[in-house]
């Protein structure tokens, strides 16, 4: 198999539920295969092109919410588009395993650039598998998953070129069944309000010291001791291969610690520096591990965040600084208890008070779980008293992530967007979810303006209904309401009426923000759509 289509396999294998990609090479043909697949078709398994890399990502993220399986891939540069997702999925957590492959191309064979995505996976604090062949490609899908899902992060994979578009014999594992539908046991894991962002932060920071022992156990992880010791050779992914090629029956007379998992395993890195008397590092791509090497060598006179001088998390001030060049224990000054702890809210009168009022009555036959929510005010309906929504990841993703959902077998799935974030990054969202005619509804608030941020304008001002004709939704299933407490029977008749459609339906509840009240000239425009008139 090609290194691709090892993976591709792999992932069948070891239970996925789901796919999602954007074409690109060197990636492409993970997708494809599965595609191709009678074992994929046979266990259903989600296998649709993407839009983009971000919603991709996100759709993945989606369905391990749900607690399915999913992998996620993409040509290196692809994680450029999807980082905003990415990045944050390490602070959400995952629910089912989820795997997201990297593809990149030293050299430019057919990219604009040749970075090196271990440096994402370092950036995210996740940890990062490197095969060395197409076996381990194979082996290491299964492993990952098992990972992904104990210390409940995404695994990245990094491959290159040269391993994706070459072949080699695979020794396959019987298929394992795919994960059973299973919400995350805790309601708040996926909504990254600051207050929950940081619990969740902080959740990773503390797992990194278990990356790091998962490391230093790993079979992918092996010092090969050799006789002369002037040299030491650290080989990162498939360039042990460009080491070994070099000697016959591959005995390299040097010790040699070949690493395919990060974060590095540091007692193998001591062990090759103390028996060492030069190390060469050997890597396909950035000099990642080399720069962190010399970041080890002159670890005794390095202090900063790494050794607690200063503390791992949260903002800095002149009390710390000043501690950690004293050499002195900093404390963390408490808040003193006449400062009150009150918790954002919606204004009062706000059209999206109404519009979660109805929703949570007609999602009440339903259950909770079911309502995937974006950045914007809205996202404050996590809190009592409405408790209205699961998830708020990154801007867009409510509609990947009900689609990702509904995929996996949430049904129904509800996003809630913006106006303006809808216009922002939710339109690829939902030309995905028309192509894959999913059975979800999406709420766009329309307020007429960027409401959190202060009242700025709205692309989407006079134009959410024909994006939606324009990408393919049903005119029938585009409807509007006043989202009011006069309305709110009204509202809960035509969400259930959507809620029981097999397709994709969008509802606006369109109310004019209140703090615009007062913006003559958003009055005019307005007048001038039509907007205030009631449907």
């Amino acid at each position: 198999m090609l290194g691709d289509e090892a993976i591709a396999q792999a992932g069948l294998d070891a239970g996925i539920s789901g796919m999602y990609a954007y074409p690109g090479t060197p990636s492409t043909e993970i997708m494809e295969y599965i595609q191709h697949s009678k074992q994929a078709k046979e266990n259903k398994v989600h296998a649709k092109w993407s839009t983009n890399e971000k919603t991709s990502m996100e759709s993945a993220l989606g369905m391990s919410y749900a607690g399915k399986r999913a992998l996620c891939a993409m040509k290196h540069v692809g994680l450029n588009v999807a980082a905003d997702a990415f990045i944050n999925a390490a602070i959400t957590g995952v629910n089912g395993g989820l795997i997201v492959i990297s593809a990149d191309d030293p050299s430019m064979h057919s990219s604009q650039n040749e970075q090196d995505n271990r440096f994402y996976g370092k950036f995210a604090q996740i940890p990062i598998l490197e095969p060395t062949n197409q076996q381990e490609a194979y082996d290491m899908i299964h492993y990952g998953f098992e990972l992904s899902e104990e210390f409940k992060v995404p695994v990245l994979m990094r491959i290159t070129t040269r391993l994706a578009h070459s072949r080699a014999g695979i020794e396959t594992r019987s298929p394992r069944p795919q994960n059973q539908l299973v919400l995350p046991k805790d309601p708040m894991q996926f909504i990254l309000l600051p207050s929950i962002a940081r619990k969740n932060y902080r959740t990773l920071l503390g797992n990194f010291r278990s990356f790091v022992d998962a490391s230093e156990e790993s079979d992918f992880n092996q010092f090969i001791d050799g006789p002369d010791k002037s040299l030491g050779i650290i080989t990162c992914g498939i360039a042990y291969n460009y080491l070994v090629e070099n000697y016959e029956d591959q005995n390299v007379p040097y010790p040699v610690l070949k690493v395919g998992q990060y974060p590095l395993p540091r007692k193998l890195i001591e062990k090759m520096m103390n028996t060492c008397k030069e190390v060469l590092v050997i890597e396909d791509g950035y000099p990642m591990v080399e720069e962190m090497l010399k970041g080890y060598l002159g670890k005794e006179n390095i202090r900063g965040r790494l050794d607690g001088s200063l503390p791992r998390d949260g903002e800095l001030n002149p009390n710390l600084v000043l501690a950690a060049i004293k050499k002195e224990k900093f404390e963390i000054e408490p808040i003193p208890s006449t400062v009150a702890n009150r918790l954002p809210a919606m204004c009062k009168g706000c059209g999206h008070i109404d519009a979660y009022l109805a929703l949570n009555e007609a999602l009440l036959e339903h259950g909770k779980g079911r309502v995937f929510a974006d950045i914007g005010c809205y996202t404050l309906g996590a809190y009592e008293p409405y408790q209205a929504i699961s998830t708020c990841v990154d801007m867009g993703a409510s509609i990947t992530m009900a689609k990702g959902a509904a995929d996996a077998g949430l049904v129904p799935a509800v996003a809630v967007i913006g106006d303006s974030t809808f216009t922002h990054s939710g339109i690829t969202g939902l030309i995905d979810a028309v192509i894959g005619k999913s059975p979800i509804t999406i709420v766009i608030s329309d307020n007429y303006t960027t409401g959190m941020t202060g009242g700025q304008d709205s692309a989407a001002l006079g134009r959410i209904e024909q994006i939606c004709e324009g990408v393919g939704v049903d005119p029938a299933h585009i409807k509007i309401f006043h989202p009011t407490p006069a309305h709110h029977d009204e509202m809960v008749a035509l969400l259930k009426e959507e809620l029981a459609y097999d397709g994709v339906s969008v509802i606006i509840p369109r109310r004019q923000c209140v703090q615009t009240m007062k913006d003559k000239d958003l009055a005019i425009k307005v007048k001038e759509l039509g907007l205030n008139n009631r449907k």
